[in-house]
C-alpha cells in the first residue's frame, strides 16, 4: 500500500512511518525562518544538535532529539555507556551516572529551545541561574537509555524556565525546574585582558523578565 505524503510538506521530508517525523532543514531554518518547516516530531541528529550547543566531549550528554516543538517542549535522547569518562571514579566497581549530570542533561536539551530562537547563536551560551525542586527517583547506569523530556514553563529572549524529566525504560530517574539565562560569549575575552567587551550590549542592558509559574 502507498502510503501518502504529507499535506503541504515536501515527500523529501517524510520518513518510512508517513508523517511522524519532520527532518530539521538549517539552510531553510536560517535563511527564511517564516518558511521553516517545523513538526512536534522534527528530529535532530548530532550533527544537527552540534549546530546549536557550544558543549563538546566529554560534556555534551545529548544524542539525539527525536520531538521538537519550538518555544514549548522538546524530546531527547541519552545514551548511556560504561565508556562514559566519569564512570572511571563514580563509582569504581559500582558504576553510576552522577545526578548532577542528569540534570545539566535536561539544562542542555532546554538550552536548545532557547538557541533555536537565536539568529546569533553563535555568539551566545546558556548558563544555569537555578535549580529547584530536583529529585532523584533511580540510578542511572551503563547500557540504560535516557529520554529527557522538557517542557517551557516560561521564555524570554534572555531567560527562561524549564521542567524537565529524565525517564529510563519509562521509570521517572530524575525531574527539576531549572531556570538559565543567555550571556554573550564576548565576556570570555575579559579573561585575557580584552577589557573592550566589558562595556555591556544594549540587550544586556535590558531588564531581564520572567513569566511566573
Amino acid at each position: 500500500m502507498k502510503k501518502k505524503p504529507l499535506e503541504g510538506v515536501p515527500s523529501d521530508y517524510t520518513n518510512s512511518e508517513n508523517a511522524v517525523a519532520v527532518r530539521y532543514n538549517p539552510v531553510e531554518r536560517n535563511a527564511a525562518r517564516p518558511h521553516a518547516v517545523w513538526s512536534q516530531r522534527m528530529t535532530f541528529d548530532i550533527q544537527e544538535i552540534l549546530e546549536f550547543l557550544p558543549h563538546r566531549y566529554p560534556f555534551l550528554l545529548i544524542d539525539r532529539i527525536v520531538e521538537f516543538e519550538p518555544t514549548k517542549r522538546l524530546v531527547a535522547i541519552k545514551n548511556v555507556t560504561i565508556n562514559e569518562p566519569f564512570f572511571q571514579g563514580h563509582f569504581p566497581g559500582y558504576p553510576i551516572m552522577p545526578g548532577v549530570l542528569v540534570v545539566e542533561a535536561m539544562a542542555q536539551a532546554g538550552g536548545i529551545i532557547m538557541m533555536a530562537e537565536m539568529p546569533n547563536r553563535h555568539e551566545k551560551l546558556v548558563v544555569f541561574t537555578g535549580i529547584e525542586r530536583a529529585k532523584f527517583r533511580r540510578p542511572v547506569t551503563p547500557g540504560d537509555q535516557i529520554r529527557i523530556e522538557v517542557e517551557v514553563l516560561s521564555f524570554r529572549t534572555r531567560a527562561g524556565r524549564i521542567h524537565g524529566r529524565a525517564l529510563v525504560d519509562g521509570k521517572l530517574a530524575c525531574e527539576a525546574t531549572l531556570t538559565c539565562q543567555v550571556v554573550t560569549r564576548e565576556r570570555e575575552k575579559r579573561a585575557h585582558g580584552d577589557h573592550a567587551a566589558d562595556a555591556p550590549s544594549e540587550e544586556d542592558k535590558a531588564p531581564m523578565t520572567v513569566e511566573a509559574e
